[in-house]
């Protein structure tokens, strides 16, 4: 009882928080051009035919309001309401022949998330669930375990939710909490302290040093204990834990005052407006600016794998059922706009972008037709519904072609034209820039093989 409970009175949530680490053995197959990726996800489905893939020579209708503006590989337009972008649109490869036939949130959140088949025994997976196939930082997690004190997967800021769910491909699924990213919270609320890395007023570290030496004493002379796993593996959370908390490199990771004030406005700071109003209620993404800052500095200090989240925690923002138009305009596009250029623009000036992965992606696309009707939350005459049927990822970084378009839409951005890829292709694609082997395997926890991946490499982004 002593040996289990002797870092409670630390004041941390570490030892639940992160029960994280313990890797299962496996070695990554093969040397990672990635040394670490960072996920982009667009919760919600945002609208390819109007943000990077437009057709301004389709019907009305179809083209929307949105006009085309010049990047700097001719030929290669993006909206208009994406200015700050643009002139960093060269760096990045783009796949416009995505495709599934999954109209559902949950369901095509977790494909996107995790490159299988949301659909086990009839049913689509529309929750988070021991059963499941685990999210890419899980995977990677349990490859190519992280040194050091830092967490090896991190999601950013908070787990999504949606109809009463939390949505699946978040976390580890099968391979158990011990593989379950660190969740940062918001970071852009005032007062912004990471969960479980403060302790409490009264714990100095020097406290903390005495309890992990009385710890030490306890475990030689509780010695025969360590043959249970479960108590093995509990040491190893402890100490994640006590590391995390007394390194100065984790703190200062997620210390955003260290950054300077200008640097904070320029990625886009809470314009004030009252949080319980929704983004699809033109409340704006008042944490994006901040996380997407956060997830540069995380990358900057070693963690493997950050996914971020770039909509309003339940209320899937990039969802635009109606008001579609408006919405991108005014709520949506300008603090993406805004926090990815800062992003793009701090990746290449401090050399990060060489051997960073960036993926952008949502679990589908927008309807190529406005008001055309796909799901049972329906769509107005001004809104576009659910379309997992042709849609956009974007890459960039760790050698990936700049600049690269593989596929192609057809002329209403509604199916491919040529080159179709799925989301297992996607994952096979990551994970082999990754460094991670096409023949890999992750076990669960009845001991059975599952391959990592099933799809085919998008060969044109391997350089």
């Amino acid at each position: 009882m002593l040996r289990v409970g002797a870092l409670l009175p630390f004041g941390l949530s570490l030892p639940t928080l992160l029960a994280r680490r313990d890797a299962l053995g496996n070695e990554a197959m093969s040397r990672a051009r990635a040394k670490s990726c960072l996920i982009i996800f667009m919760e919600g489905g945002a609208s390819h035919i109007d943000l990077w893939d437009m057709k301004p020579n389709a019907p009305s209708e179809v083209r929307g309001e949105f006009q085309p503006i010049a990047t700097r590989t001719p030929g290669i337009t993006l909206c208009e309401h994406l200015p700050l972008s643009a002139p960093h649109w060269h760096r990045l490869a783009q796949i416009r022949s995505v495709t599934h036939s999954i109209t559902d949130h949950n369901a095509g959140s977790y494909y996107a998330l995790t490159g299988r088949s949301p659909v086990d025994q009839g049913q689509l997976i529309i929750s988070e669930s021991p059963k499941n196939f685990p999210t890419y930082g899980a995977v990677l997690s349990a490859l190519r375990p992280s040194s050091g004190d830092l967490p090896g997967f991190v999601h950013i800021p908070e787990i999504m939710s949606n109809n009463g769910f939390d949505v699946p491909g978040e976390l580890a699924g099968f391979l158990g909490a011990a593989h379950d990213p660190f969740i940062t919270g918001d970071p852009s609320l005032p007062g912004y302290q990471t969960p479980g890395l403060t302790p409490q007023p009264a714990l100095t570290l020097d406290r903390i040093d005495r309890r992990e030496s009385l710890l030490r004493k306890l475990d030689h002379t509780l010695g025969g204990l360590n043959e249970s796993r479960s108590v093995e593996r509990l040491e190893k959370f402890q100490r994640k834990a006590v590391d995390m908390i007394t390194s100065a490199k984790v703190r200062d990771a997620f210390r955003l005052d260290k950054e300077p004030a200008s640097v904070r406005a320029r990625y886009g700071l809470d314009p004030g407006p009252d949080r319980k109003l929704e983004a699809r209620k033109f409340g704006g993404l008042p944490h994006l600016g901040q996380s997407m800052l956060l997830s540069r500095r995380l990358i900057e200090a070693g963690v493997p794998l950050v996914t971020l989240v770039t909509g309003r925690r339940i209320d899937q923002a990039w969802d635009t059922h109606r008001d579609h138009f408006p919405l991108l305009k005014k709520a949506l596009l300008p603090p993406f706009d805004r926090a990815f250029s800062a992003l793009m623009e701090d990746m290449v000036q401090r050399g990060l972008l060489d051997d960073t992965l960036i993926v952008i992606m949502g679990e589908f696309g927008r309807t190529p037709k406005l008001g055309y009707v796909t799901s049972n939350a329906g769509a107005a005459p001004n809104g576009r519904d659910h379309w997992p049927y042709c849609y956009s990822v974007q890459f960039a970084g760790a050698g990936v072609p700049a600049g690269l378009i593989y596929g192609a839409s057809d002329q209403q951005a509604a199916y491919p034209s040529r080159d179709p890829v799925t989301p297992e292709d996607i994952a096979a694609t990551i994970y082999t820039l990754l460094g991670i082997s096409h023949d890999a395997e992750i076990f669960d926890n009845q001991g059975r093989p599952h391959r990592v991946q099933i799809g085919k490499p998008i060969e044109p982004l391997l350089g």
